[in-house]
């Protein structure tokens, strides 16, 4: 089984993984899938505790980054190949999906795509609480856009950590995003999706739970399996 979440910020929003498994019995086989914003890596002081939290919930976890994880720390983890794709193994049963790639996941064609830029970039510290490699960058596209090719631009589901730009005037978004403005990564998306096949798209970063439309999901709270939308 393949299941698909939002944010869990390092320890901070896993009750929803508490109540999930008490209900859900897994195996290492399966797989939850985090949108973003994991927050695994983030300090030296907590990452031990943060890691062996993931390591012990009952499935495999794999994860896009978002804008809350620590880069430095994420990208010095070991890189090799995954179901077709790249991932950093940042753990036993732990791996970073990274950007632009596409995975054959229990017969699932899967192409992710992380990063977004903090709202709150100037509030926050370099090295500490931001990072540059947060925000995608025209090389993250450029990949994403071979390895979309590679596959003939046809997959089963998008993962990402934000959305395109026309998602963002859905009235579920519009609340949360009032006056923001609109950064590159969603226009990146946006080509991404004008130039891909896809039957259903998860994102997070947004802090809420609903459907977009028939085929864009958005997840915070809420743990569904992969093809599932939210209202279901």
């Amino acid at each position: 089984m393949i299941y698909v979440t939002g944010d869990t910020h390092g320890l901070q929003n896993t009750e929803k993984l508490d109540a999930f498994f008490r209900t859900t019995p897994l195996t290492k086989a399966d797989y939850l899938i985090i949108a973003g914003d994991s927050g695994i890596l983030w300090s030296e002081k907590s990452n031990a505790r943060r890691l062996a939290f993931y390591e012990g919930l009952p499935c495999s976890i794999l994860f896009v980054d978002g804008n809350h994880e620590n880069f430095d720390q994420l990208n010095a983890c070991r890189e090799e190949d995954f179901c077709g794709g790249r991932v950093h193994r940042v753990g036993k049963s732990i791996l970073h999906l990274m950007r632009g790639q596409v995975y054959e996941i229990e017969g699932k064609r899967i192409f992710c795509f992380g990063g977004a830029t903090s709202v709150d970039w100037d509030s926050r510290t370099d090295g500490i609480s931001r990072w540059l490699a947060e925000r995608p960058t025209v090389q993250d596209y450029d990949t994403a856009m071979q390895s979309l090719s590679r596959v003939g631009f046809s997959v089963d589901y998008i993962i990402t950590h934000t959305i395109d730009e026309r998602a963002l005037y859905h009235p579920l978004l519009r609340a949360v995003t009032a006056g923001r403005r609109v950064y590159p990564e969603s226009n990146m998306l946006t080509n991404i999706e004008d130039a891909v096949c896809y039957r259903h798209w998860y994102f997070g970063h947004y802090h809420v739970d609903g459907d977009i439309n028939d085929r864009k999901t958005v997840l915070f709270n809420r743990i569904l399996p992969l093809g599932a939308c939210a209202e279901e």
